[in-house]
């Protein structure tokens, strides 16, 4: 207590410094106009600035939900980008049945959100391990997407983790067509650059241009029609001549995945068993 004291009288007069100078400030800012439009001007900037680096935190720390809520969007917008190209092929339609079509219930299909937890980019059979399995509905021969594009198909399933043929699999085997186009082809990935992948087997006379969209072609129980592949690269003659082999871009960066979502068709399991039985 008497270090206290000590140290209040030592230093008076700083103390009486400071308070004056409060004071005069209060005074100042308080009866004259200038001074107290320019102090809360001052202070409306500098809060601002708060507000603004708080926000900017804030976002960040939401990224993951806000990337998961784009994904589902887009699987959204690809249905039915999907089921308007189907309306349009068919005949041509005004602006009131392009809406109706848009409004299509997607009922076909269902999604399962999963996570990456682990991946492989340079062996010749990648594969790719997932947070959820069967407790989560998860099964296999179920596709698997991102927010750019298709990953691979479920292979093998637990109650709480998915193994999946990645796209980089030489297993792999996927359906693909051109955007515009009816041809279609499969794609392959042969043990190289994971940026890459081969579409195999389109006819001859088949149309299309480099840069061009592939797309999966829903002929299979797999992938709907319509979910991003990647683009034409390059273009070759198959070994025997009597096809295109075109090189893919994808659009799945393999090196960079996360949220995933895995796609069950509904009525995919009875279609399999039947095919089964009919196809050796």
């Amino acid at each position: 207590m008497r270090n206290l004291i000590n140290f209040l009288l030592k230093y008076n007069y700083w103390f009486l410094f400071i308070m004056l100078e409060v004071a005069s400030f209060v005074l100042l800012f308080r009866f004259n106009r200038y001074q107290q439009s320019a102090f809360f001007t001052s202070a409306n900037a500098v809060v601002g600035t708060v507000y603004e680096i708080s926000g900017g935190i804030t976002s960040y720390f939401h990224l993951k939900s806000v990337n998961e809520d784009l994904l589902d969007r887009n699987m959204l917008l690809e249905q039915q980008i999907s089921n308007l190209e189907k309306a349009l092929n068919a005949y041509g339609a005004d602006s009131m049945t392009i809406h109706a079509i848009k409004e299509i219930p997607q009922t076909e299909y269902r999604l399962f959100k999963a996570h990456v937890i682990k991946n492989s980019l340079n062996l010749v059979d990648n594969y790719i391990t997932l947070d959820q399995g069967s407790d989560a509905g998860i099964r296999p021969e179920m596709g698997v997407v991102d927010g750019n594009g298709v990953v691979g198909i479920v292979y093998e399933v637990s109650p709480s983790y998915s193994v999946v043929i990645s796209a980089l699999n030489s297993k792999s085997n996927i359906s693909c067509k051109i955007v515009g186009s009816e041809y279609f082809g499969y794609l392959k990935w042969d043990h190289g650059d994971p940026q890459y992948a081969y579409l195999k087997d389109l006819p001859r006379h088949a149309e299309f241009s480099l840069g061009d969209t592939v797309v999966t072609s829903g002929f299979s129980t797999v992938f709907p029609e319509g979910i991003m592949v990647g683009t034409v690269d390059d273009m070759a003659d198959s070994d025997d001549g009597l096809s295109y082999l075109l090189k893919i871009k994808l659009a799945t960066d393999f090196g960079k995945l996360g949220d995933v979502r895995v796609i069950e068709r509904s009525g995919q399991q009875e279609q399999n068993e039947l095919e089964q039985k009919v196809i050796p």
